[in-house]
Order: C-alpha cells, then sequence, then structure tokens
C-alpha cells in the first residue's frame, strides 16, 4: 500500500505534478486528487492503485514500507537512481 504523504513525497522527488503523474500511470487528475487528499493510506479500486504503484516504480520510486530496515522508522519513498529507467525517465523529463 502507499500513503498519500509517500505519494505527494514521489511526486516531488520526480519533480512532476499531479497531471504528468496522471498521464504516467493512465488515471485521471481527479483520481490522483482524491488519493493524495487521504487522509492516511491511499483509498482507491484495485486497478487504479496497481496503475499507480506501476507508474512510480517506472520512475524510478521506491516505495519504503513502515516494516522496512532502514535507520529510522516508518514509511518513506526514496529515487533509485541506479536503476535504468528512473535515469532515462529523468533525461527525458530534463528534454521536455
Amino acid at each position: 500500500m502507499i500513503t498519500a504523504a509517500q505519494l505527494r513525497a514521489a511526486r516531488v522527488l520526480l519533480v512532476i505534478d499531479q497531471r504528468r503523474l496522471a498521464e504516467l500511470s493512465g488515471l485521471s487528475v481527479p483520481t490522483i486528487q482524491r488519493m493524495e487528499a487521504s487522509e492516511a493510506m491511499v483509498r482507491g479500486n484495485v486497478d487504479s492503485l496497481v496503475k499507480l504503484i506501476t507508474a512510480l516504480d517506472a520512475a524510478g520510486i521506491e516505495l519504503i514500507d513502515e516494516e522496512s530496515v532502514s535507520s529510522a522508522e516508518g514509511r518513506g519513498v526514496r529515487l533509485k537512481l541506479n536503476s535504468g529507467s528512473a535515469k532515462i525517465y529523468l533525461n527525458n523529463r530534463i528534454e521536455d
């Protein structure tokens, strides 16, 4: 699962707006807005959540679960810069 805070943080790391995330995930802007407005865990149908998480992963975002091994506790996100897809995505962002 993904929290609204993780979703917003992922967009910040990718330097994209809600419209661009909607394009990448195949979801509508209102759907992205609703997801980000959630109080904690993002709510949506399974298909929409899969599309969202797949798009973030393809863009190079790693979702950190609450139980993940880390020096700190809690959920988070990080950019997988060593990921080929992240490099391609970020290079394409610079060219746009």
